[in-house]
């Protein structure tokens, strides 16, 4: 599967911060729990990238 292939799955998405002073993205689907930890320098740099992806996909839209 790729980024441009579409799917049915549906999933929750949960973000926030840890009591470890981690930034967690948790990820829940049908049969799939996947706890992901960042620092939060990684997290931000994350938050950078979902911006702009954001950005160009509203700007391809036309």
């Amino acid at each position: 599967m790729s980024i441009n292939s579409e799917s049915d799955v549906t999933a929750n998405i949960q973000i926030g911060p840890t009591n470890l002073g981690m930034v967690r993205i948790y990820i829940e689907a049908d049969g799939i729990d996947l706890p992901m930890d960042f620092e939060p320098e990684e997290a931000l740099e994350i938050a950078e990238e979902l911006r702009a992806a954001a950005e160009a996909a509203a700007s391809s839209k036309g």
